[in-house]
C-alpha cells in the first residue's frame, strides 16, 4: 500500500531540522508568526497560497517542496483531462509591458500553463525589474521579434520560428525588439506547484494590470 502524502506540518518540521532552526528562527525567517507555526506544525492550521509563497521566497526554496517530499513515490495516474484552448476565450490580463491569454482555464491544478503574450515594452527601463517565479518556462515567437533578458545571459534576439528554454526562478524580461511595435509569442510555463497560474498573474502589481470584465468572472472560476 502506497504511503500516504506528508502534511504541511511534517514538511515544515523537516524543513526546519535541516536547516537546524529553533521554531522561533524559523518564524523570524519566514515572516510566518511563531503561533501560527506551531498550529501548522501540528497539523491544526493550514497556509494559504500567499503565505506558501511568501515561505518559499523567504527561505529561498522552490514553492513545490511545500506540497511534497523530494524524492517521495507516487503512483503514476491517467486523469484523462482534455481542453482546447481558444485565444477569444482565454482568461485575458493586461499589463502595461504584456496582453496574456491563459489558455485552458478550466482544468485546475496544472503543471504547465499555456499562454499566448503579446509583448510591448522595448526597452529595459520601460519594462522594469527583472520577473522571477518557480519553474521553468518555453517561450515560442508567433510574430515579430524579441528581445530576452535574463539575469545570467547577455541578451538574446529571438524571431519568428525561433524558441527559449529558461528556468524561470532566473530573473528575465521579453522586450519588443527594435523597429517591432508588437510582438507575440507562445509560452508554457510549468512548476511542481499546483497553483502555478494564480503565482504568474500576481508577479505585476495588481494597481498596474487591468483585467476585463471578462476575465475577471473566468478569475473567479478559476479558483473555485
Amino acid at each position: 500500500m502506497a504511503s500516504s502524502a506528508p502534511t504541511l506540518g511534517i514538511l515544515l518540521r523537516k524543513l526546519r531540522s535541516r536547516h537546524g532552526w529553533t521554531l522561533k528562527q524559523m518564524s523570524e525567517n519566514s515572516g510566518i508568526p511563531l503561533s501560527t507555526l506551531s498550529k501548522v506544525e501540528h497539523d491544526r492550521l493550514t497556509l494559504t497560497y500567499d503565505k506558501l509563497y511568501q515561505v518559499s521566497q523567504r527561505l529561498g526554496i522552490p514553492i513545490s517542496e511545500l506540497f511534497a517530499e523530494a524524492g517521495q513515490d507516487a503512483t503514476p495516474t491517467v486523469t484523462a483531462r482534455r481542453s482546447l484552448g481558444y485565444v477569444d476565450r482565454a482568461l485575458h490580463v493586461e499589463t502595461p509591458n504584456y496582453d496574456y491569454y491563459f489558455l485552458c482555464t478550466e482544468l485546475r491544478r496544472k503543471r504547465m500553463i499555456p499562454v499566448i503574450t503579446k509583448i510591448r515594452a522595448r526597452t529595459s527601463k520601460e519594462f522594469g525589474e527583472l520577473v522571477h517565479h518557480p519553474g521553468e518556462e518555453f517561450v515560442y515567437v508567433l510574430r515579430g521579434t524579441i528581445v530576452v533578458n535574463t539575469e545570467f545571459y547577455d541578451p538574446v534576439v529571438l524571431e519568428v520560428g525561433q524558441s527559449i528554454y529558461i528556468d524561470s526562478s532566473m530573473g528575465h524580461a521579453y522586450l519588443a525588439a527594435e523597429g517591432c511595435d508588437e510582438a507575440e509569442v507562445l509560452g508554457v510555463m510549468s512548476s511542481g506547484g499546483e497553483d502555478l497560474q494564480e503565482s504568474l498573474m500576481s508577479i505585476h502589481d495588481p494597481h498596474n494590470g487591468q483585467r476585463n470584465p471578462a476575465a475577471a468572472s473566468a478569475i473567479r472560476t478559476v479558483r473555485q
